[in-house]
């Protein structure tokens, strides 16, 4: 009988190997980063864990075997959706591997921000020594956190240490540990006025996208940092731009963009009151071991013993 197979496309520890070896007895598992590892086996594999772009062109989704896809990142927007759920395939992601990275790199941006760090690290560089109107502090002001899952809970926790009021925004008004007050989308616009600072952690779906412009920022205080960890289409990024240069905000912190990387030509770049970093938020010396201890392997010990994998489950119609 010829054994069942999985394929992870990424490189992992022997450890991890084996792991995962004895959650699902008698399969197959290929590993590897490298394309001619994993690429000769894609179309006999019942389980991929690790979308790569060249599967576009190699996968067949339609009538082929895949019966399970574990994505190594929380995003989801840049696979074949449509297929896969006419496929029934199922869909787990990787939320979760990345609340306490993002939530430190939340903080980093916004005490960056705020104790302006950045301006002088520049002055470092130009061997200036410039007070640069040092003055705002972070304790006791009030965070938004639009979009209150893993990585929110986290960041609404650590806010707590500051001292801080915490407003979330999710599509359910249960209350949250560290939340002091839970609201749905449809109040964004009135929660705006209140915040100092608002941290974007949503991911990016038909109601997520281009949820802030200028309406937004026109709403927020003139003293607000605006931080983006979610998704760049999230933003309309000329209109944030524009708030920025006309000092309806403060600044902003920003991993993500409409268009990565981001092109050299953006303003966003060079603004005083911007720091940019490159889409690294979720980036941790962990990210392996949890996803595949915390996520991939229950779930594949699960779906091995004929269940249904239960961590982090698409529903395709909400997109998430």
């Amino acid at each position: 009988m010829v054994p069942k197979k999985v394929i992870i496309t990424h490189n992992i520890s022997e450890k991890l190997i084996e792991e995962t070896k004895k959650a699902a007895p008698g399969w197959e598992v290929i590993t590897g980063k490298d394309k001619e590892i994993w690429l000769p086996h894609i179309n006999d594999a019942e389980i991929i864990a690790g979308w790569k772009k060249e599967m576009n062109e190699h996968l067949r989704i339609k009538d082929g075997k895949l019966r399970w896809l574990q994505t190594w990142s929380a995003g989801i927007n840049s696979l074949p959706l449509r297929e896969l759920e006419n496929e029934n395939t199922l869909l787990t992601n990787a939320t979760g591997v990345h609340a306490y990275p993002i939530s430190e790199t939340i903080f980093a941006l916004m005490l960056g921000l705020t104790r302006k760090v950045h301006t002088y690290v520049r002055n470092q560089q130009e061997k200036l020594w410039h007070h640069a109107n040092m003055g705002m502090e972070m304790h006791g002001k009030t965070l938004g956190v639009i979009g209150v899952g893993a990585i929110g809970k986290e960041t609404a926790k650590i806010a707590k240490a500051f001292n801080m009021t915490v407003i979330g925004i999710r599509n359910s008004e249960k209350q949250e540990e560290n939340v002091d007050e839970m609201y749905t989308m449809d109040k964004l616009n009135e929660i705006l006025p209140r915040c100092d600072y608002v941290a974007v952690t949503l991911p990016l779906t038909e109601q997520t996208n281009r949820l802030f412009k200028a309406e937004q920022f026109k709403l927020m205080k003139e003293s607000a940092f605006f931080v983006n960890i979610g998704r760049g289409q999230l933003v309309v990024e000329e209109d944030l731009i524009k708030a920025l240069q006309d000092e309806e905000i403060a600044g902003a912190g920003l991993d993500v963009f409409e268009k990565e990387p981001l092109e050299e030509t953006s303003p966003l770049w060079e603004m005083e009151n911007v720091i940019v970093t490159p889409h690294t938020a979720g980036s941790t010396e962990y990210y392996n071991q949890r996803l595949m201890e915390e996520i991939f392997n229950p779930n594949l010990k699960n779906y091995a013993e004929g269940n249904l994998p239960h961590i982090n489950l698409i529903d395709y119609r909400r997109g998430y």
